[in-house]
């Protein structure tokens, strides 16, 4: 404690101190070198050290100008944000079927060097199962009070590009069978990879897709993409257990399992339409064959 002077007991008062006293005291036996800075200046210098602290990371600090790309971003999710009225609803369901299907593919010659994964089925059960849930595939037009129901299924692939986040759109989407889907998929990815796209690839989108389970990630709420008016998630695939069968026959196996999440606007999806759709999903990726009812 340099520059202080401590009190010895001798010092003290044998009486209780008034505050008067402990003032008197206080002020009395401060600091003992007069050359101890006084308050106003410690609040000096602890702001001229602040203020070199600021300075310092202000020089470690990077500066990123804003590219076409992240701005149009941020527009779009902003706008979506503040205009849809965003509600998210989660199912968890069994897809070993799908994970099959994807490996049977994968030895068909036809599907050689093609895009061959889960989402490749993902996009296809999504057009079946807007078969019975057309407002899945819809707009609501600001300003003149109208809902559009798309004829068109235009299935947006919510891409990580070179250039930022991208959303390349298969065409059409309900009128290709697999083999015409996994083409189409394989041209848009190889091309979002290659930081190629051009606009007419990713315009024009009903229904996005995004993919957070490459990352790693069980499930999301993903903002609406645009004019769209629902966005699907797909979590990531995982072994797991799984309870199969019923009563006496009921048993718990490894399974391949995931999470499916879909974002929509209230405005004009009902949460009933909204799980209709999501229960026809699951069926669907849960059991392809499935789709011999559609």
């Amino acid at each position: 404690m340099t520059g202080e002077r401590l009190l010895s007991l001798d010092e003290l008062p044998a009486s209780k101190p008034t505050q008067q006293t402990v003032r008197q005291m206080l002020v009395g036996y401060g600091p003992a070198d007069e050359s101890t800075p006084s308050s106003t200046e410690r609040r000096r210098r602890a702001h001229q050290v602040s203020r070199r602290g600021a300075n310092e990371r202000a020089l470690r600090d990077e500066e990123i100008p804003v590219d076409t790309v992240r701005r149009l971003t941020a527009r779009n999710v902003v706008h979506s944000r503040t205009s849809k009225v965003h509600t998210t609803a989660w199912v968890s369901t069994d897809v070993s079927g799908t994970m099959e299907l994807v490996a049977n593919l994968r030895k068909r010659r036809e599907f050689k060097d093609l895009h061959v994964t889960a989402l490749l089925v993902w996009c296809k059960a999504v057009c079946l199962a807007m078969r019975n849930n057309p407002m899945l595939n819809a707009t609501w037009e600001d300003g003149s009070e109208r809902i559009i129901l798309h004829h068109d299924v235009n299935i947006g692939i919510a891409a990580d590009t070179p250039r930022g986040l991208m959303v390349p759109v298969i065409k059409q989407a309900q009128n290709r069978d697999l083999l015409s889907m996994a083409d189409e998929l394989t041209r848009l990815v190889n091309l979002a990879k290659a930081g190629t796209l051009q606009p007419s690839d990713y315009r024009d989108g009903t229904f996005t897709i995004t993919n957070v389970g490459g990352l790693g990630l069980d499930a999301g709420t993903p903002i609406i993409n645009g004019s769209e008016s629902a966005i699907l998630a797909m979590g990531a695939i995982t072994r797991q257990p799984w309870v199969v069968g019923r009563g006496e026959d009921e048993k718990i196996v490894p399974r391949w399992v995931t999470t499916l999440s879909i974002s929509f606007d209230h405005r004009l999806i009902d949460g009933a339409i909204a799980s209709r759709f999501l229960r026809d999903l699951a069926a669907l990726v849960r059991d392809p064959a499935m789709a011999m009812a559609y």
